[in-house]
């Protein structure tokens, strides 16, 4: 059905009424700033677009020029990243779209009579003409990219996105030294995002159906989902876990989610408590480490959103098509989907579609609500990664506006988004997958009870990349033999070293001499994203190691480092690593000059390891980007 349903009676009627707004003023924003982690505790790489000036590279090299109280201590050291940005005034605006052609003039163009009867052209002359018009279209889809890419890497289109970071709500969530993180080495370069759709009844929300107040004082983690994305950015891996989960909660600050800040409160210990339960009281730092400690990835990102947020987010693309097989009746809700089939969905009645839980001839509850949830975003991104968003900037910045206004992160930049946008370009809508984490019956309290060991299992096949229920990737080439050593083709120029990040790995033996490295590649011009131990231990040869499409920056580290070589690997994203050998000598000199030739350096390809493959439950459910719910 093409029409847009309504989501209950008089609902639109109060939804237009009530404008939406902004979740937190400015000074509410700064008391919640104010807990957030400082650099000193941030690890994320400092990828740029353009070479920054050597002001921003301040506290960066600093922590580097300051040798290391405790070279022992080494693993697990983590360069800050640049401090934050100053506070200023963003003048730049975004470009004005040209004017389109008026509705008067469209209309006398589509009125002009045609020639009725034989065409006065040659069939020459009309074969010439179809293909200046192709050439037409194709230059017309061109242009719209052009002024996309122009937009983000041009200075306007940073300001922009330094302005849109104004809006973003910061909050401390985070964990990522926490002991509960499962090899650590191994998930360099991955990214993992917890979004979290909390259901507070207050303000705007209750105005669209969340309920009041009466209903359930406060806010709940509605729903948990755990977003992987590994460093080789050829898949999406979206983990939702119940909201009534059986979970320990661990000692947890108190949690003010309508002011999106903590309180002096305090709770303790306690087993058997509900995951939204958790959210509830000690907000996002208390789901985090809850999360973080059942499936050992390192969270790096929180995302926090409200209903709100979520239903501006619908209507600002132009609603989401779903599918359904019959009609859809809630208990609670009413009627959301009176008729089966194809359907566009607002904002109001996508919230209700992907919130109700008590949906007649539906008997799982949470997991029936996770199956439509994870099919609805499968369409919500397909529609937000459309030409009809990408390439509308007005529609784009009404997404980011509907998004940012009502969210709260940690991490989270539109730097960040935009770096992991372009490294995802190419992934194809059935690389992407939707799990649900198994469990096992009820407690007597109605909670949820996780299979442990079987989601231990599911999380080590995602940390170690391995295929997954209904993934659809496209073939990878057949593996061969590691490369013998050749030589990087001599027409690879150096970079600027400020365009590298660099992870220094010990693969040595000799405590410390990670850390005196990084302070020496810093003071070249490098960026240092993070000094460790290397994931293979120890190793007789220094390589610099880098993924395809970043040679030329690798053999550019390699020409700092005597008798360092270079090796590809299957991944390491936008990061070059240094793995010291046991043969380096601590030498670390000027790279080649930015533009001359680089020398020629032994390359190899890594070989990969056969990996135990994971022993995953048979019940798993999954749900593809790439499925079509109607067939």
């Amino acid at each position: 059905m093409g029409g847009v349903q309504s989501a209950g009676q008089g609902r639109e009627a109060q939804q237009s009424a009530a404008a939406p707004t902004g979740r937190h003023s400015d000074e509410q924003g700064a008391q919640a700033g104010s807990a957030a982690r400082g650099p000193g505790a941030d690890d994320r790489p400092t990828d740029t677009v353009a070479p920054p000036p050597a002001a921003a590279l301040g506290p960066v090299a600093a922590s580097f020029r300051a040798p290391a109280g405790n070279p022992g201590a080494e693993a697990g050291t983590t360069a800050a990243r640049a401090g934050r940005q100053s506070a200023e005034q963003v003048t730049d605006k975004l470009p004005v779209p040209e004017a389109e052609t008026p509705e008067t003039e469209r209309a006398t163009q589509a009125a002009r009579p045609k020639t009725v009867g034989a065409p006065t052209l040659s069939r020459l002359a009309q074969s010439k003409q179809r293909q200046r018009q192709r050439v037409q279209l194709v230059a017309r889809g061109t242009t719209a990219f052009v002024a996309v890419l122009a937009l983000v890497v041009t200075g306007v289109g940073w300001n922009y996105l330094r302005a849109t970071d104004n809006g973003f709500q910061q909050v401390s969530a985070l964990d990522e030294k926490s002991d509960d993180i499962v090899d650590p080495g191994g998930q360099l370069g991955d990214e993992n995002f917890l979004i979290v759709g909390t259901d507070t009844r207050a303000g705007v929300d209750g105005n669209i159906g969340a309920g009041t107040t009466e209903d359930a004082e406060g806010a709940r983690a509605d729903t948990v989902m755990l977003v992987h994305i590994p460093e080789n950015r050829q898949r999406v891996v979206a983990v939702s876990f119940p909201r009534d989960l059986d979970v320990t909660r661990p000692v947890c600050e108190g949690w003010d989610n309508e002011k999106a800040r903590y309180t002096e409160a305090s709770f303790p210990q306690a087993a058997g408590d509900k995951l939204n339960a958790t959210y509830a009281l000690g907000g996002p730092k208390c789901l985090t480490k809850v999360i973080q400690k059942l499936v050992g990835l390192r969270i790096g990102h929180f995302v926090g959103i409200d209903f709100n947020g979520f239903s501006s987010m619908v209507d600002t693309i132009g609603g989401v098509e779903v599918c359904t097989k019959k009609p859809l009746v809630d208990d609670e809700l009413g009627t959301i989907l009176p008729n089966p089939g194809r359907q566009m969905l607002n904002g109001p009645t996508a919230l209700d579609y992907v919130r109700a839980r008590h949906v007649y001839g539906e008997e799982r509850s949470d997991y029936d609500r996770i199956h439509r949830q994870q099919l609805f975003l499968s369409s919500l991104l397909r529609g937000a990664l459309s030409s009809k968003v990408l390439f509308d900037i007005g529609k784009l910045n009404n997404f980011i506006n509907a998004f940012s206004g009502s969210a709260f992160m940690d991490a989270v930049s539109t730097k960040d988004l935009l770096m992991l946008g372009r490294s995802l370009q190419k992934v194809d809508a059935g690389a992407i997958t939707f799990l649900t984490v198994p469990t096992a019956g009820t407690t007597s309290y109605g909670n949820e009870i996780p299979r442990e060991s079987d989601i231990k299992e599911i999380f080590r096949a995602i940390i170690d990349d391995q295929p997954l229920p209904g993934e659809k990737k496209a073939p990878e080439p057949t593996p061969g033999k590691p490369a013998a050593p050749a030589t990087a083709p001599k027409a690879l120029t150096a970079v600027d070293p400020s365009t590298v990040s660099v992870q220094v790995s010990n693969g040595s033996g000799t405590p410390g001499i990670a850390n005196t490295s990084a302070t020496k590649l810093s003071n070249q011009g490098f960026q240092i994203y993070n000094v460790g131990n290397y994931s293979g231990g120890t190793i007789s040869t220094t390589k610099v190691r880098y993924s395809s499409g970043l040679e030329a920056e690798a053999a550019t580290v390699a020409s700092a480092i005597p008798g360092a070589t270079i090796e590809s690997t299957s991944g390491l994203g936008s990061i070059v690593e240094v793995a010291l050998g046991s043969d380096f000598t601590g030498t670390v000199h000027a790279p080649t000059s930015f533009g001359n030739p680089l020398p020629e350096v032994p390359t190899s390809s890594a070989s990969s390891s056969d990996e135990t493959p994971a022993a995953l439950p048979s019940d798993l459910e999954h749900v593809n980007a790439a499925d079509d719910n109607c067939k």
